[in-house]
Formats: structure tokens, sequence, C-alpha cells
């Protein structure tokens, strides 16, 4: 995911589309939503598959969304804030910053690559392939990014470099394996991420 500019929690509340009212089905709604734009994508999903695939009619989903957007809005939103919750939980109990990063990368390669559509939701939208939500995704992101920069600028470094560029780049090497990454292969996400963090760390502190 992009590196975005950071904005306060009030945007981000901004961000969050309202229910015209209040329904048990709405988490169906979602969950529906999160698994079908996973699979088809956002653009190759119409608003009758989701609607089918909780029993409902194409007009009765926009009794709980107005629009396909403010869906595709709210499945974002869940997917950041399950995906800080993982990493957070992941490097609560950890100190030394090389330990946290390997551990926030194992969290996030298996919210991506085998336990979560929501998560998964985040990585394959990009905010500007939806114009009339990416402002709403971008402010939803802002949370996760803030957690990386943090996670980057905390571990030590021997020669001089930009921290954003080394972010950036574990990110898309992280997010990119959704297209290589296969269960019965022979690696794991944790062996993934332990490699990925090696060849940071690596590169940070060798010699100038």
């Amino acid at each position: 995911m992009p590196v975005a500019r950071p904005r306060s929690a009030r945007g981000v509340a901004a961000a969050v589309p309202r229910l015209t009212h209040a329904d048990s089905r709405a988490p169906q709604v979602l969950d529906a939503a999160a698994a079908l734009f996973c699979r088809q994508g956002y653009e190759g999903t119409p608003v009758r598959d989701i609607a089918r695939a909780v029993g409902m009619l194409p007009g009765s989903l926009y009794c709980h969304f107005a629009t396909k957007e403010d869906l595709l809005v709210a499945v974002y939103l869940r997917g950041v804030e399950r995906i800080c919750q993982t990493v957070e939980a992941a490097v609560a109990s950890l100190t030394d910053p090389w330990e946290r990063l390997e551990a926030a990368c194992v969290a996030h390669l298996e919210a991506i690559l085998r336990d979560d559509d929501y998560a998964r939701v985040v990585v394959r939208v990009r905010p500007a392939d939806v114009p009339p939500a990416a402002e709403r995704l971008v402010a939803a992101r802002d949370r996760y990014e803030a957690l990386w920069a943090a996670l980057v600028d905390a571990l030590p470094q021997k020669r001089r470099g930009d921290r954003k560029a080394m972010r950036l780049m574990l990110l898309g090497a992280l997010n990119w394996s959704q297209n290589w990454y296969r269960p019965d292969g022979t690696q794991s996400p944790r062996s993934i991420a332990r490699q990925f963090t090696a060849l940071l760390r690596q590169g940070m502190e060798s010699p100038a």
C-alpha cells in the first residue's frame, strides 16, 4: 500500500460511510462484498452479485449502503482495522526494533495470504482506481501507514538512507507476494517475512 499523508482521527472518522438505517444483515452484506471484491475485483463485482450472495434484492441492498462506493469504503475500513489490530498484537510484547519489524511482516503476510478477505481487499483495491471513494480510502489507510512508518523509523541504521523509500520497498515486496505465493509451496509467510527483513537489515547495517 503506498504511503499517504497522515490525517487526523477526525478525518478518518469522516471517511466512514453512514448506513441509511441499522439492520442485522449489514454484517452479512459486508462479508459477501469483501469475498467478492477479493475474488472478482471491485469493478468486476456488480451489486446484484453481492445482493444474491446474501439472498436479497439489489434494491434492498441500497437500504444499507447508499452506493457501491460506500460499501467498498466500509469493507476497506474493516480491513484496515483488522490488519492494524493483528500487527499491533504481534509487536506488543517485543522491544527489539528488528524483532518488531519481523513480527509485523509475519502478521501482515498471514493476513493477506491466508486469513482475511477484508485485508486482501485493502491490498488489491487501489484508491486511484475508484475516484469517487479515493479520498475516503486514503484516509482509512492512514493509520496503518503510520504504524509502519514508526516501525521502520525505529530501526538502527549504520548508513544514511531514505527510510520512506525503504518502507515502500518492504511493503511493496510483502504485498506483491500475493501474486506468487502458493499455500502448498516450500515457504511459509513466516519464512518469507524473515528473508525480507534480513535483506533490509543487511542493507541498513552494512558499512557505507
